[in-house]
């Protein structure tokens, strides 16, 4: 299977789609609303178009469908996949509405966005024991049977990524960039266990970013939206459990890891001290707030990314 054909394809939608789309939010006035809390100098980007998420799924799935047809690779897990990028992109786009429609930044309720969250793991759950042991792959160790406390394992995974890559699409091109690496190195690692539906996904995801990232980086023609980050986070915790190296999300993911962090270290030590560790968070902020460009952060933490990337690969191929 020529794993390079999808990400071509992919590419090219996204390519020749993404300045409709920007063309078409630019002349209905729907763009961003930034943060009133952010960096002042963030505030130039509001009205920039956003919801750039709504193309760069829609080349996704229609190069993992129709490519995986071409060469008899349509097979459930690849469904699964593409349900979850569906479903969460979804959620995503109805906050991305709210904020849009009502002029603000706030959209969805944190209740409403976790129901739909869980309501996608629970149905990935259901679908994965059908193929696949309810087993938790844990490196030197091996694999741990937890039987239906894996179902909540996979909650747990889906949601948390889908909200860390959510934080971190903070600064343009940031998590576009990080993509790339992640899915990246996910489709290596299914391209030699075999699972090529998943490298099919991988592919697809990574030519599509390839393309957006064009529009996305520095001075950002169009956001992804929480419609592309949530997409994106809780489909790479999809792909990271089917291959079942779960755990090397962690690491892999570990600038998406971090960006969590910093912002549960913000929120714990000013609840108890009154203090911040950061000068904002998420962390990206912190960097920022010190003087670094948005150029540089972005380049510094995609090249920790790279790093995590390469080496998850080494200890895992």
């Amino acid at each position: 299977m020529n794993w390079i054909v999808p990400i071509i394809i992919s590419f090219v939608i996204t390519l020749v789609g993404m300045p409709k789309l920007i063309s078409y939010f630019r002349a209905k006035h729907e763009g961003q609303m930034i943060r009133e809390e952010g960096p002042k100098w963030h505030e130039k980007k509001s009205g920039t178009p956003t919801m750039g998420g709504l193309w760069f799924i829609i080349a996704i799935i229609i190069t993992s469908l129709a490519y995986s047809l071409f060469v008899g690779q349509m097979k459930p897990t690849l469904l699964i996949l593409l349900f979850i990028l569906l479903l969460y992109g979804l959620l995503g786009m109805w906050d991305d509405s709210i904020k849009i429609f009502k002029r603000q930044n706030e959209g969805l309720k944190a209740w409403q966005k976790l129901l739909g969250q869980i309501v996608g793991g629970v149905v990935f759950t259901w679908v994965f024991s059908y193929y696949f042991p309810l087993a938790l792959r844990i490196p030197v160790v091996g694999n741990i049977h937890l039987g239906w406390l894996y179902a909540l394992f996979i909650i747990i995974w889906l949601t948390g990524f889908s909200n860390a890559v959510n934080l971190t699409d903070g600064l343009d091109g940031l998590v576009s960039g990080l993509s790339i690496i992640a899915f990246g190195a996910y489709g290596i690692i299914a391209y030699f266990q075999g699972q090529f539906e998943v490298l099919i996904f991988c592919s697809s995801v990574v030519g599509a970013m390839l393309a957006f990232i064009i529009f996305n980086h520095k001075p950002a023609k169009i956001f992804m939206g929480d419609m592309g980050s949530l997409a994106l986070g809780g489909s790479l915790a999809a792909v990271s459990i089917l291959l079942h190296h779960e755990l090397s999300l962690i690491w892999i993911g570990i600038v998406f890891v971090i960006e969590t962090l910093s912002v549960i270290i913000q929120v714990t030590s000013f609840k108890l001290t009154g203090k911040r560790i950061f000068k904002m968070s998420p962390i990206h902020h912190h960097f920022e707030m010190s003087g670094w460009s948005e150029w540089k952060v972005d380049i510094v933490f995609w090249l920790v990314g790279l790093f995590a990337a390469v080496t998850g690969l080494l200890f895992m191929i």
